[in-house]
């Protein structure tokens, strides 16, 4: 039985205009750049350069009226609205993920920012396999040591065992190769350079690099002693276990510790890391700090010049002169026109919004927290909350929580992510509301000052805190502790 029925639904719709801005938000300034450069290899009536606003206005009005023409005039041929809403979810699910990690880079607001560029080198496997070449091996060697090769990671570790290479070997390349073999070809690598490659575990990684030291001498003897018959007691810092059990002084078991120290748990990662390109974090915003004035600037590349293709906008007028003539492959030209044209402004609309957007969000921060941008005093600043900014230039959180999330600026006292602003707040005994961050460098301070043989525990952590006016329980410095990547006092405790 087929009813009818009245629905009332309320749904968020976003406009595609929105939707871009929203993406180009979240993107940092690295990103932006290629974005552009993608929009302008996709959009020809899109290019670089400052645009001709009179000869905009001049044409805005016939290229109107062309286009009421045809919407209303051709059958089956319909121009994109640029009303089209689009459900927020399937906005929402796409997001794209921001990506950023680097190191800075210091310039004047007034220099161009030019990337350096690097060479390629040799790559980490590709410096193993040249290895297997120097030694005195039969094919059938090298295609075992070249495979195992290419099971070896970033960091130098092999990751499969033999039983599983000789598997792989026999399905993918025809080879019966036996566990021994595969064994001995590993023994092979792990004579390589440098030190530590081709090893399974860190444990093995480290011995097979004080073997390989050509100065063996006592403290290499005990290191090996220490990492053979008390690696688990080593990883604990357990030391008088271990002084215990190999029954060895105070100062031999200070120089074994130390010897194993200056080894490096990651021996790919050196030949990796010195063969990628290297790079720098572009701040988004620069902070001048002119004597006590602070001025706020957006870089360059935030803010590029972009217009609307001459080319294009005289095409289309050319088409609205012979629009009464105009056969239905003009007409199909007129709507790709018209389409690459609209799409053309979108972007440089949603571009200049995002830079109102950006500068907004940040001068809003500068102010709220001025005497922290004054001074650089992490203890200067304030709790404060995404909701905060938000209320303070009137936009939503999330937009706000994309700016934050993403975005640097530089300072004359270092280049900060701007999320790292933020931070909840706490009392103090005498009812002032402060920063969680101004309680964690207290934290680090208080670390960074402890006497290493007797490292402070959480619960001495805390009751530091409360004597200076912050109560507040163990379980909480614990939390903040981890949340700084500090370990626990057992593991910080040196000899």
């Amino acid at each position: 039985m087929l009813k009818q029925n009245l629905q009332q639904k309320l749904l968020q719709k976003l406009s595609p205009q929105q939707i871009q801005l929203m993406k180009l938000l979240q993107v940092p300034t690295a990103v932006l750049e290629q974005r552009i450069k993608e929009e302008l290899e996709s959009n020809p009536a899109l290019e670089e350069g400052e645009d001709d606003y009179e000869e905009k206005e001049e044409n805005e009005s016939d290229e109107s009226d062309f286009e009421d023409d045809f919407e209303t005039t051709d059958e089956g041929i319909e121009l994109e609205s640029k009303n089209e809403d689009i459900d927020i979810n399937e906005y929402l699910g796409s997001d794209d993920e921001p990506y950023y990690k680097t190191q800075s880079n210091n310039y004047s607001g007034d220099d161009e920012q030019r990337e350096i560029p690097f060479s390629a080198g040799q790559g980490f496997h590709e410096l193993l396999i040249a290895q297997v070449g120097l030694r005195n091996l039969n094919e059938r060697q090298q295609s075992i040591a070249r495979h195992i090769i290419g099971n070896i990671d970033d960091d130098g570790y092999l990751m499969r065992d033999a039983e599983a290479m000789v598997d792989d070997m026999a399905f993918s390349q025809n080879i019966e190769a036996t566990k021994e073999e595969v064994e001995e070809m590993l023994t092979v690598i792990q004579d390589f350079d440098p030190p530590g490659i081709g090893a399974r575990n860190l444990q093995e990684c480290l011995v097979i690099q004080l073997r390989k030291k050509e100065d063996q001498d006592e403290c290499t003897t005990i290191a090996i002693k220490i990492l053979t018959k008390c690696f688990d007691e080593f990883t604990k810092k357990h030391y008088d276990k271990i002084q215990k059990r190999l029954s060895i002084t105070d100062a031999q078991m200070k120089d074994g510790i130390a010897e194993i120290l200056h080894l490096n748990p990651k021996p790919g990662s050196s030949v990796a890391t010195s063969n990628r390109g290297i790079q720098t974090i572009i701040p988004d915003f620069i902070l001048h700090n002119t004597d006590g004035k602070l001025e706020l600037y957006l870089n360059a590349k935030n803010a590029p010049e972009l217009r609307i293709s001459r080319t294009y906008s005289e095409m289309l007028e050319g088409f609205s002169k012979h629009k009464k003539t105009a056969d239905r492959t003009t007409k199909d030209a007129v709507i790709f026109v018209k389409q690459k044209l609209d799409a053309a402004k979108w972007f440089i609309d949603a571009i200049k919004q995002r830079q109102e957007t950006l500068m907004a969000v940040m001068g809003s921060i500068i102010n709220y927290q001025h005497a922290y941008f004054l001074t650089g005093d992490d203890t200067k600043l304030r709790p404060m909350i995404l909701k905060d900014i938000a209320d303070i230039i009137g936009l939503d959180i999330s937009t706000v929580s994309r700016v934050a999330n993403s975005k640097y600026i530089e300072t004359p006292f270092g280049t900060f992510l701007l999320k790292s602003f933020f931070s909840e707040s706490l009392s103090t005994d005498d009812g002032e509301e402060v920063s969680t961050r101004e309680v964690k460098k207290i934290l680090e301070e208080c670390i960074g000052g402890e006497n290493k043989k007797r490292p402070l525990t959480d619960e001495k952590l805390a009751d530091i805190l409360k004597e200076k006016g912050y109560n507040i329980a163990r379980r909480t410095v614990a939390k903040y502790r981890e949340q700084l990547d500090i370990p626990v006092a057992r593991l910080r405790k040196e000899l």
